[in-house]
């Protein structure tokens, strides 16, 4: 993978400080060699308040490549070895816990590893941070968890229906780390990310998510493939606006009782992603229809307020500027 210290997409748009002033903070980020991960540790490596970031992961879905020029330490290991992780978690202030087995179909078609790696490594990663003393823990939850239940825009406070394994796996990893945070006074940030896009994120396995998927189908000239009739929409977040997000979360020392959305009210159906593909690249883009997945919602979308709340300085990258990047980063990997 190409070196990304100059891209756009991994620079931050502000520099958030600590504004309890103490000294920098040591922060570990579990999967911190993955898509979400590694542009946060590069985020995070170009602030001030922050005085070292390690990357903890097994490399299973991630690549020591994307940490290329990165100011991060790579150790590898699980999750799910508890030694390993006590011995990285030791001297942290604070965790971002991404690890993760990702994707909705390939939790359908093996159920047990997603909740061995989303539920109980969430466990094991909140034990280590309780451990000896109290640290920071913010962990990904996800959308899915808001399932069958069709309301629009998703606020917090919906009943969650999850209609997928994966979905199961982070309604429990959520629900453990804000118990851990009430039965302990475990400072703790349970984010729910709506369709995370951008650099870095894989796109060459079935299990591919829909943006990087499209364009890397757009770039060499194949159709893109379209799970249903494409009406379907989403709350695409650009992975820079999650970055920005997680490094306020850690630098302001923030807690919170209660998942928080992280996504910015926007919608838009899987069809007018081609169209804005087409623009951007000159051409129109084709696709191909097949059957819907299963364990797929048919639409998304966040209440954004609580998130609002508590993070009003930051400036959502808006999904033609995002497109635009990941676009650009995609043709330097497939050339």
């Amino acid at each position: 993978m190409p070196d990304q210290s100059s891209s756009p997409a991994n620079r931050p748009t502000h520099d958030p400080t600590n504004n309890q002033g103490d000294s920098p903070l040591h922060v570990v980020v579990t999967g911190g060699a993955g898509f979400i991960g590694a542009n946060l540790c590069r985020y995070l490596g170009d602030l001030s308040a922050i005085g070292s970031v390690v990357a903890f992961d097994d490399l299973s879905s991630g690549f020591a490549s994307n940490l290329d020029g990165v100011d991060a330490e790579l150790v590898v290991g699980s999750i799910l070895d508890t030694d390993a992780l006590n011995t990285v978690v030791a001297d942290a202030d604070a965790v971002v816990h991404l690890a993760a087995r990702p994707s909705v179909p390939r939790s359908v078609a093996d159920p047990v590893p997603s909740h061995a790696a989303n539920a109980t490594g969430t466990v094991n990663v909140l034990e280590a941070a309780r451990r000896d003393r109290l640290r920071q823990v913010v962990i990904a939850s996800s959308s899915s968890v808001y399932g069958a239940n069709p309301s629009l825009p998703k606020h917090e406070g919906l009943t969650t229906r999850p209609v997928s394994p994966y979905a199961a796996s982070k309604l429990a990893a959520e629900a453990y780390t804000l118990a851990y945070g009430h039965s302990y006074d475990l400072p703790t940030v349970a984010f729910r990310f709506f369709n995370v896009f951008g650099p870095l994120q894989a796109a060459g396995h079935a299990y591919a998510a829909v943006v990087p998927a499209f364009v890397d189908a757009a770039l060499r000239g194949d159709p893109v493939t379209v799970h249903g009739d494409g009406t379907q929409s989403r709350d695409f977040t650009f992975v820079r606006t999650v970055a920005a997000t997680i490094a306020s979360a850690i630098t302001r020392r923030l807690s919170h009782p209660e998942p928080l959305n992280l996504a910015f009210g926007t919608r838009t159906s899987l069809l007018e992603v081609i169209d804005k593909m087409s623009e951007l690249l000159g051409e129109p883009v084709a696709k191909t229809h097949i059957e819907t997945r299963a364990g797929d919602v048919p639409h998304s979308q966040a209440d954004s307020s609580n998130l609002l709340a508590l993070f009003g300085d930051i400036e959502p990258i808006d999904l033609d500027t995002g497109l635009k990047e990941t676009i650009e980063w995609m043709r330097t990997v497939i050339d």
